[in-house]
């Protein structure tokens, strides 16, 4: 059954999108009585199609239905290409991150051009429908993008710099020594890797620097199997 997410309730009908509507009715070719899955106030609820002229649905059903980690992981990701950040946001949707930042690292070869509201936007779609094809309850929120500095501001029970140096700890190593975390932040380095300067100062803010082995991955790489390795070993 297809997901949509909606902000607005009116009597017994659940508001959806104009894009939505499109999809449903275009795209995705349903027919009166068809029925979908609506996420309102990160609740799931089962409507029926009433109408397409205007559009309206009717719930028919609220369901006990949460596939949400019980961790929120925030993913900040150095500027890449638009090919290779919308791979990231949405695997790292799938796998369940809470929210995303961009990171304008030193190595980066995309630079912010004064048209990251844009780019936001565009991100932010890319987020929600990933969201509806693994049946988030939450739409992960795509904050801003941010410098060193603001970076270095955030705070999280643990907070994971994915580096490729020979002194860092293993993430099961790190996963294990934390039996407890509520909040996690995850840093991923662009192409040309974190500069020494970088990494001194995020590890002097607190950041571990955490290796996930041996080969050293892309960047759109790195974030993914970050996630998968703690979905595993935590079970979230």
């Amino acid at each position: 059954m297809q997901r949509y997410f909606s902000s607005e309730k009116i009597n017994n009908s659940l508001i959806l999108s104009k894009d939505d509507i499109y999809h449903i009715e275009k795209v995705m070719r349903m027919k009166i009585d068809d029925l979908i899955e609506v996420i309102y106030n990160n609740n799931l609820y089962i409507c029926k199609i009433m109408s397409f002229s205007p559009f309206e649905d009717m719930i028919i059903e609220e369901k006990n239905e949460n596939n949400e980690s019980n961790i929120k992981i925030s993913i900040v990701q150095s500027l890449v290409n638009e090919q290779k950040m919308d791979y990231i946001l949405q695997k790292c949707t799938e796998l369940g991150s809470y929210n995303f930042y961009g990171y304008k690292a030193t190595n980066s070869i995309i630079k912010e051009n004064g048209k990251i509201d844009k780019k936001i936007m565009r991100w932010q779609k890319i987020v929600k429908e990933a969201s509806e094809q693994s049946k988030r309850n939450i739409i992960p929120e795509v904050v801003d993008v941010i410098d060193i500095n603001k970076l270095c501001a955030l705070k999280a029970d643990l907070k994971i710099l994915l580096s490729v140096n020979e002194v860092t700890r293993s993430m099961k190593n790190v996963l294990q020594s934390k039996k407890k975390c509520d909040t996690m932040i995850i840093v991923v380095g662009p192409e040309g890797g974190f500069t020494k300067d970088e990494e001194e100062k995020l590890i002097n803010n607190g950041f571990i620097s955490t290796s996930l082995g041996p080969r050293v991955l892309r960047t759109e790489t790195a974030g993914v199997s970050a996630l998968a390795m703690i979905n595993y070993e935590w079970m979230v």
